[in-house]
């Protein structure tokens, strides 16, 4: 299998898959949009993951939501990595009929077609999202393994972040395996776990083996310095190189799993390269828990700027407390072992940002749209 087709190929993770594909001597074809919000106004210009792509790969620009699109794009290949999606939880609140249309519709598309038409097509990968676990494992001394549901406004208004559970009087939290109860408590969580669905059922019944990532936090050098709904890292360098204060939701202890990008293309490969991977779901991460605190000081630090950063007690609805991936699974079917530790990455990631135009990007806006909605509170 030398042929891939990689949906939303020209986006942060897609790029960096691409290139390292490329390099193992793979054909690669991208269909991307090239999404304003991501790329710019003009993606040739404006857009250093485009850029890295072009000329490199056979480049279709197309809608994974047209049929036609996807007709063309599956066209003699063997493997399919299908990345293209509306990502953010925040944003996906309010723009809910864009988020199913694009992250189930276009997905069912894509089955539809391998399920119909005559296909050379041999795997199919999909991202899914560590979102799908919503507020994710825990350990209580009263009744063991517990799956909390969504935290209540009460509480968070009253300054009680931490995850509870009836009939619990503490928890632990637990890393998160591929067995543990899917309940997302955002809209992007939910689509992410029906295109999963779609997606490991679909291909099953179509004879073709199917492989699903769960990607924790991912970040590093290419990620979107524009982008406000998307990736904390991207927005706390924006401001901080701006000399703008930072703004660090409920009491600074929530929790991320963040996995450097190098990491996540190279457990993706594995899984597109390995039968062993075939028909499993796989959670993508570092395994460690890095609250958003630490980030905001870190990268203050690695600037070397000084900049206000304040607790503010504020919170989204859909935002989840902590995540920790448990990557068991993942070592033992395909032997990967994450490689690059949060501080080395941190640090890769400010050198490049260093070299980049500053870009605040419309973050103050999208606070204002939350608010009008009734989805950023508190504070």
């Amino acid at each position: 299998m030398k042929r891939v087709l990689i949906s939303g190929g020209a986006g942060f993770i897609g790029s960096h898959l691409a290139i390292r594909m490329l390099q193992k001597g793979w054909q690669v074809r991208v269909l991307d949009n090239l999404s304003e919000q991501i790329h710019g106004s003009d993606p040739s210009s404006t857009s250093p993951l485009f850029a890295s792509i072009l000329g490199k790969v056979e480049f279709m620009h197309g809608s994974v939501t047209s049929r036609d699109d996807w007709a063309r794009a599956l066209a003699d290949q063997d493997v399919v990595v299908h990345l293209a999606a509306e990502t953010g939880t925040g944003q996906s609140m309010y723009f809910i009929e864009k988020y199913v249309d694009v992250n189930v519709r276009g997905t069912s598309i894509m089955l539809d077609i391998l399920a119909n038409v005559a296909s050379t097509v041999r795997k199919v990968v999909v991202a899914s999202s560590r979102a799908i676990y919503g507020e994710g494992k825990y350990l209580s001394e009263e009744r063991g393994v517990v799956y909390p549901l969504q935290r209540s406004e009460a509480d968070m208004k009253a300054g009680r972040f931490e995850v509870t559970d009836a009939g619990c009087s503490a928890l632990k939290l637990m890393p998160t395996d591929e067995e543990s109860r899917i309940h997302p408590s955002s809209i992007y969580g939910i689509t992410k776990q029906v295109q999963e669905q779609l997606v490991m059922t679909s291909c099953r019944a179509c004879g073709i083996p199917a492989v699903s990532f769960r990607y924790q936090n991912v970040y590093g050098p290419g990620q979107s310095l524009s982008n406000p709904y998307t990736g904390i890292l991207s927005i706390f360098s924006s401001r901080i190189l701006a000399g703008l204060p930072i703004n660090v939701f409920e009491d600074g202890l929530a929790s991320r799993d963040f996995v450097y990008i190098s990491d996540v293309v190279a457990a993706t490969l594995a899984g597109i390269e390995s039968p062993a991977a075939d028909h499993q779901v796989f959670n993508v991460g570092s395994g460690q828990q890095t609250t958003v605190l630490q980030v905001a000081n870190e990268l203050a630090k690695l600037f070397g700027r000084d900049v206000p950063i304040t607790v503010s007690g504020m919170f989204r609805v859909g935002d989840i407390r902590h995540n920790i991936a448990d990557l068991t699974h993942l070592r033992r079917t395909l032997g990967f072992h994450p490689q690059v530790p949060f501080t080395d990455g941190l640090a890769r990631f400010v050198a490049w940002v260093q070299q980049q135009n500053a870009q605040t990007g419309d973050y103050e806006r999208s606070l204002r749209e939350m608010q009008e909605r009734g989805l950023l509170r508190g504070g």
